[in-house]
């Protein structure tokens, strides 16, 4: 190696040492100061470097908090696929006994949404109102008449913003812990109250963890039942006669009632919770991709500043030695 190389690169660690010092007299010296001014003094880490920084941190704080709601969606799940199925067992005799009635023709109908509480759970709850707008629109015809009585807070805020009619009732909080039978009753109680003749459920069906299908149920009054089995409706193929006839319907309309609004509570549920396990991990898996880009994006400009600086040394040696 020459003398002249040797001589500039031992300017050069003078440079740098006394650099290092004076930069690091400054920082003693100012002990108050922020982190963005002691970056600036050191020169290595500039003003974007640490908001890439700063967003790093927040990215991978965000990818902790799917990962657990992805967690809890899925053990949320399991435990209402199993209500779910037996709530299935339920509504099958229902459906033999008196059959569905999904076009019934009547004047009053109500028209209950079965929708989430909270978000984050992809688009079931959209497609439950679409279908709910759509329900309303082909039962207010000739005069007929039609009403809400929404379940969940995301339904109600969904529903009040394209709906002309006023939402009667609004039921918060019904998957808040495990939908029981009782829970289903008393709910289907607030319906009755409305003075219906046709109940028309609309709720997200399980399918799989990555399919549901919007479904209607509907579900006849006791006088609309009556009307329909005396036209030979599949109530007529049994023999149910006598004084108690009336009590019976009543009794039968309002149990079917019920069974349906379990089954569609849990139904409604389980499609939930899957929603929001898959939505978790495609956020999961976003947050990763975009916490590798970041990552390469501060690596590069940690470099690229790195290099400029030994570049600004070299060439200043270079200068002094000339």
């Amino acid at each position: 190696m020459s003398g002249s190389r040797r001589s500039a690169l031992g300017l050069c660690r003078q440079l740098w040492h006394s650099q290092g010092q004076s930069i690091a007299a400054a920082l003693e010296s100012a002990p108050a100061l922020h982190s963005e001014q002691k970056f600036a003094l050191g020169g290595v880490r500039s003003a974007s470097q640490l908001a890439v920084k700063q967003r790093m941190r927040s990215v991978t704080n965000i990818q902790k908090i799917t990962k657990a709601m992805k967690m809890v969606a899925a053990s949320k799940m399991r435990s209402a696929q199993a209500r779910t199925e037996q709530s299935r067992g339920m509504v099958r005799p229902f459906v033999a006994l008196l059959g569905d009635y999904p076009g019934a023709d009547v004047e009053n109908n109500v028209i209950c949404p079965i929708t989430s509480d909270k978000g984050l759970c992809g688009g079931i709850n959209s497609t439950v109102t679409k279908y709910t707008r759509g329900t309303l629109r082909m039962t207010e015809t000739d005069g007929k008449k039609g009403s809400l009585v929404v379940f969940g807070d995301k339904g109600r805020a969904q529903l009040s913003r394209f709906e002309r009619p006023a939402i009667a009732e609004t039921i918060l909080d019904t998957a808040k812990n495990a939908i029981t039978f009782a829970q289903a009753s008393a709910l289907a109680e607030e319906v009755i109250k409305t003075d219906y003749d046709a109940a028309r459920i609309i709720y997200n069906r399980f399918q799989s963890a990555i399919a549901f299908k919007p479904t209607i149920m509907t579900v006849l009054s006791p006088d609309a039942l009556e009307k329909n089995a005396e036209a030979g409706g599949s109530l007529d193929k049994y023999e149910i006669e006598g004084p108690d006839r009336p009590e019976l319907l009543q009794d039968l309309g309002e149990f079917q009632l019920a069974t349906y609004m379990y089954n569609a509570l849990s139904e409604n549920n389980c499609s939930e919770n899957a929603s929001r396990m898959q939505a978790m991990e495609n956020s999961t898996k976003n947050a990763s991709e975009m916490l590798e880009k970041l990552t390469l994006s501060y690596n590069r400009t940690r470099q690229a500043a790195i290099t400029t600086e030994l570049t600004e040394i070299i060439s200043g040696a270079a200068a002094l030695e000339g």
